[in-house]
């Protein structure tokens, strides 16, 4: 059996392999056989129909069968010879079936990049430092007790911040759309939930008011028939409601997981403890975004595409599933695939850095590092002992865990490897970074 490989375009790659006569031959003549033993035919004995008889019967079946098992056994042994990583399946194609002249097919694929993972010492990333102050606290209570707070009815014209219980119903060009009508549609003016001006055109109206609304689809809408569009609206207020906040009780302790909480004064310290640990996460993932910029920076190379679209289809079956939907039955100009395909791109990339730099530096993750991590994760349950008996029955999780551990030693020799600054950032300003 020999092979040859070719570089197509990118990281396309065609392999052709030549099958031996041989090979072909042992396999059909196997087959034949056994056809032979079992095959009752009328005119024949078991096992005694002749050769030219069962080929004119079952040449044809037996023939493609064995070139399957061929392709089968030989390309996986071909691409090992030759050290080959393939990042999609290979598409097959038969240059010769001819047994005489030898079995020839050729398959084309996709590989992933070989590259050398490469560090800078010229450029640096931002290591984040967020600070907290004393009005942070008042603001955050403040938000509690309002996010806590309960809807009441009202009286009077409706106003921002305000919840509407409405009834609607949307046309563009006279027609129905697909969710363009509800009834007693709950929405708080100002969350921006609907499209530009819809929330606008209820301020100012009153319980029983019934109008139009003339708005328009964002171009970049997520579903692409309404993007750019003009609609108009039928609504109907049902009812103006205000939000009462909550009071700071125990009641609202409960509500917050606060068990050791008994007075105004340690919930507002409860409060500022679950701030800074916020505020750790937060430093922790911005820097992380950071180094992880400047790597795809230095590290210029391209991933391949059969993987970017895999990618990006998980990508968009996850938001189609937030909103209720199943990919297979949602329309394709819901959450189009394209809109994905750049953050597909950067996810993979990451992803095969990762794997580089993690045998570059050699890092593995030891047996203490992962008692320390279940141990940590064991504080967030009730009863952490039932929850560290439970994790090690669960291979999966931690072999994800593992995961998340080879990250944390990642970053940290990265964090040694490359230069930084520091970027200050105001916890009130956390909100507007994306």
């Amino acid at each position: 059996m020999t092979s040859k490989l070719k570089k197509l375009k990118d990281l396309n790659r065609k392999l052709t392999v030549n099958v031996e006569t041989k090979k072909y031959d042992e396999k059909y003549q196997a087959k034949l056989s056994k056809i032979r033993s079992t095959v009752k035919l009328d005119g024949f004995r078991k096992g005694k129909v002749p050769n030219d008889v069962l080929i004119q019967k079952y040449g044809p079946s037996i023939h493609y069968e064995v070139l399957n098992e061929l392709i089968q056994e030989t390309y996986p042994l071909e691409i090992a010879e030759k050290e080959i990583k393939p990042a999609s399946s290979p598409n097959i194609s038969i240059d010769s079936e001819d047994p005489k002249k030898g079995i020839v097919y050729s398959a084309e694929f996709e590989v992933f990049p070989e590259f050398k993972p490469k560090l800078t010492r010229w450029k640096s990333f931002e290591e984040s430092k967020i600070t907290i102050e004393s009005d942070d606290i008042d603001l955050a209570v403040a938000d509690i007790l309002e996010r806590y707070g309960t809807w009441g009815d009202v009286d009077r014209a409706a106003l921002e911040k305000d919840q509407v219980i409405i009834d609607f119903t949307g046309t563009v060009d006279g027609e129905d759309f697909e969710g363009n009508s509800s009834k007693d549609f709950a929405l708080v003016i100002g969350s921006k939930s609907m499209i530009p001006g819809f929330e606008d055109a209820i301020i100012g109206k009153k319980i029983n008011d019934e109008f139009n609304a003339e708005v328009k689809f964002p171009d970049d809408y997520f579903k692409s028939d309404l993007a750019g569009k003009n609609a108009n609206f039928l609504i109907k207020v049902n009812k103006v409601q205000e939000k009462q906040n909550a009071s700071i009780n125990e009641e609202l302790y409960k509500s917050l997981a606060m068990e050791e909480v008994k007075n105004e004064n340690d919930f507002k310290v409860e409060i500022e403890k679950r701030m800074q640990q916020e505020v750790k996460q937060q430093e922790d993932s911005l820097t992380r975004e950071s180094i992880y910029d400047l790597l795809l920076e230095v590290n210029n190379f391209s991933a391949p595409s059969s993987v970017i679209n895999e990618q990006a289809n998980l990508m968009r079956k996850d938001s189609l599933m937030r909103m209720g939907q199943q990919a297979d039955e949602a329309p394709e100009d819901l959450f189009p695939l394209d809109t994905f395909l750049e953050n597909a791109e950067k996810r993979v990339k990451l992803d095969l850095l990762f794997s580089e730099f993690v045998k570059f530096f050699k890092l593995e993750v030891n047996q203490e590092r992962v008692d320390e991590f279940v141990e940590k994760e064991s504080e967030k349950y009730k009863d952490p002992d039932q929850f560290k008996t439970w994790i090690k029955s669960q291979p999966k999780q931690l072999d994800n865990y593992k995961m998340i551990i080879l990250e944390e030693l990642l970053i940290e020799k990265l964090k040694n490897e490359l230069k930084s600054r520091v970027k200050e950032i105001k916890f009130k300003d956390l909100a507007n970074i994306k």
